[in-house]
């Protein structure tokens, strides 16, 4: 049965079914999952998962603004929207592969900063011009305003999660 007359069945039984909204949704998540299996495999070529990716750029773009200044795990878990717990993983498995430094917190002796080693420069800075070239590909079909609009679009959408999330 072609999935319109499933969620047709669907919607006279449970009259609260916005048929529309469910498949935003559905076609939304079918993109969420596209674009995690791309930049997975992206970010694969060069060694990287995505979270290993997200630090290591937060941290490269920390070093152009604030040379030698480093960021607390608690900011890399913060910024990155992990938990503490992952952030050290993350952070273990970048330090085991000479891609990240801990260092003594300046201020509090009981904190360290983190800080790219010459090896992870190097890494981005081959990496960069390809991804963002890729980036600049992905959105390519969309104009300026299009753009735009799917940002002004994309954040009312996030401004209803909680309606999914919270009980």
């Amino acid at each position: 049965m072609p999935r319109y007359e499933r969620l047709q069945r669907l919607a006279a039984r449970f009259p609260q079914m916005d048929m529309s909204a469910i498949e935003t949704c559905i076609f939304m998540l079918h993109l969420g999952h596209g674009l995690t299996g791309a930049y997975d495999a992206h970010m694969a070529r060069h060694g990287l998962s995505m979270g290993r990716f997200i630090v290591l750029i937060r941290l490269f773009s920390m070093e152009e603004t604030e040379a030698g200044r480093g960021l607390t795990p608690a900011e890399l878990a913060e910024g990155s929207a992990v938990s503490r717990a992952t952030m050290t993983g993350l952070l273990d498995t970048l330090e085991k592969d000479g891609l990240i430094s801990r260092q003594d917190h300046p201020e509090d002796r009981r904190m360290y900063t983190v800080h790219l080693t010459p090896k992870a420069r190097e890494l981005l800075e081959g990496m960069l011009p390809d991804y963002y070239r890729r980036v600049a590909g992905l959105m390519a079909p969309l104009s300026e305003a299009e753009r735009t609009t799917l940002r002004e679009l994309l954040a009312k959408v996030a401004s209803g999660i909680p309606a999914l999330r919270d009980p």
